[in-house]
């Protein structure tokens, strides 16, 4: 007896989505390794940068206490967007018991489709991150600034390196030093610290000879290599292989500073199957909803604008 289109799509479901899971999951989530992960019920969210108090005084005894006010510096809004794809598996196939090996294959290949885009979408700031008017922080600067982001207490922080430099030693320490200025809105010294290296493709070699040697790189001393030996980047390095080949020499150090990369899940990736009664066609699709963006961007340090 021939299989019907309703049975064919009820036994076919559930193996179409183990098959797209594991090979979703099968891409590495390179952007995971740039962003904080938060759920959202809504259709934007927004995030408002404090900038906090100034300096306690000290009370001298019988003084009355001083007071500050709080201050909004800027607010970040992501706006969440829907990513879909389907494909159509044809009545013709589905006679000719052809649907099984087709649909593996299409499922295949819309999860890896899926998973690209996701990628694409997470490097985005990181690609733009110099570029003015393309991805801004929630202050209206680009993501890594050189001549500053300006605060409501008129101080200019910069997370960008003042002469952009290849990926070596000395850019990667003048990097740390920097990154150990970071203050807030109020010119309080917050600590921050370095905790990964981002790179391109083109720089995972000199990332692996700046961190991972015992010895200093390109010398012939016996120094030793005081960034490995100090643990000065505690995570390391990661390549994302996003960044486009214009970009290859970009490198980016993220901070310890929170909420400063940030990734929103609206919702989380679905699929689903139904048929069409004009065509015959069975169809399968994929859909998930997110934002990729920044909160504080003192959360990442860059280098770019190289030639």
């Amino acid at each position: 007896m021939a299989i019907s289109r309703a049975q064919m799509m009820k036994e076919l479901l559930p193996g179409l989505n183990a098959l797209f899971g594991l090979e979703y999951q099968q891409y590495e989530d390179e952007a995971g390794e740039v962003y904080e992960t938060e759920s959202s019920d809504r259709a934007f969210e927004e995030e408002v940068k404090l900038a906090g108090f100034g300096a306690a005084p000290v009370k001298s005894e019988g003084s009355a206490i001083s007071y500050d006010t709080a201050q909004e510096n800027f607010t970040a809004r992501y706006v969440h967007q829907t990513v879909a794809m389907g494909f159509a598996i044809t009545e013709e196939a589905v006679e000719d018991n052809l649907y099984d090996s087709v649909s593996a294959r299409y499922t295949k290949a819309l999860a890896r489709a899926m998973a690209h885009t996701k990628q694409v979408k997470g490097a985005f700031p990181l690609n733009n991150a110099y570029v003015s008017g393309n991805f801004t922080a929630g202050d209206g600067v680009e993501l890594c600034s050189a001549a500053g982001h300006l605060t409501v207490g008129g101080v200019a922080i910069p997370n960008a390196l003042v002469t952009p430099s290849d990926l070596n030693e000395t850019s990667l320490e003048q990097a740390v030093i920097d990154i150990a200025a970071f203050t807030d809105a109020r010119g309080l010294l917050i600590a921050a610290r370095p905790r990964k290296l981002i790179v391109a493709p083109y720089n995972q070699f000199v990332a692996t000879r700046i961190l991972d040697t015992e010895l200093r790189p390109g010398t012939a001393d016996n120094d030793i290599n005081a960034m490995r030996t100090n643990g000065t980047i505690p995570d390391g390095y990661r390549v994302n292989h996003f960044l486009t080949t214009t970009n290859k020499k970009h490198w980016f150090v993220m901070t310890d500073v929170p909420n400063g990369m940030k990734h929103f899940t609206r919702t989380a990736i679905q699929t689903g199957m139904d048929g069409d009664f004009d065509t015959g066609n069975v169809r399968y699709k994929a859909r998930e909803r997110y934002s990729f963006g920044v909160s504080d961007y003192l959360g990442i340090f860059g280098s770019g604008n190289i030639t």
